[in-house]
């Protein structure tokens, strides 16, 4: 196939940068603890200096990859697919969802929500980035959010975003996992003093799984 073909189904989300899949346990947010298939999709322009996964950035670094390859690999594993990044939402996630709902899978996304919201989704966890804020639509769609805590600044921005949500999403506070002994205690004090947020572990770095 020449690369112009390739381009074409990738813009169309036939075919997706595919960075990595994984069955493992889901560490973060209201659904930790449950077994989900991860499918990481390569692609992102957001820039977070604290990203842990900065190699998923560049989207020509990792493979153009037929979605039914991925539905057929995610069905084997989980009812649950969680589909991350990078920033998933730089592709028509339509096709993939599509896909997997044939398959009666239930369909989760982790999002900065930077470009506007395409797919079905069962669950939709927002994690909005200062530098490249969400589209708007997707603010009254997401069912949890989750702002990520490097300093204190981080939980004035937690308020603005809060209040741009409905009000049946779930609030979340994420320590960065790199100051995570610094802005850990001043979370816990935040959601004392402020109980409509939770705390929000990245679990499988603590208990050392993928």
């Amino acid at each position: 196939m020449v690369k112009a073909d390739v381009l074409g189904l990738v813009e169309k989300g036939v075919l997706l940068p595919l960075m990595e899949e994984f069955y493992t346990i889901q560490g973060e947010g209201f659904h930790k603890g449950t077994a989900a298939y991860f499918i990481r999709v390569g692609g992102c322009d957001v820039g977070c200096h604290w990203c842990d996964v900065k190699e998923s950035w560049n989207a020509d670094t990792h493979p153009p990859t037929d979605i039914q390859h991925i539905v057929e690999n995610a069905a084997r594993h989980s009812n649950t697919i969680v589909v991350t990044g990078g920033e998933p939402l730089t592709w028509d996630m339509g096709p993939l969802t599509e896909a997997l709902k044939s398959r009666n899978l239930q369909t989760h996304i982790e999002t900065s929500g930077a470009y506007p919201l395409t797919g079905t989704w069962d669950w939709i966890c927002l994690s909005p980035k200062k530098n490249k804020l969400p589209e708007g639509k997707i603010y009254g769609l997401a069912h949890e959010l989750k702002i990520i805590v490097y300093n204190k600044h981080d939980l004035i921005f937690a308020e603005q975003q809060a209040a741009l949500v409905s009000k049946e999403c779930i609030l979340y506070l994420q320590p960065e996992w790199s100051v995570r002994e610094k802005v850990t205690p001043m979370i816990v004090d935040y959601v004392m003093q402020h109980p409509k947020w939770k705390v929000s572990l990245q679990t499988h770095k603590y208990l050392n799984i993928p």
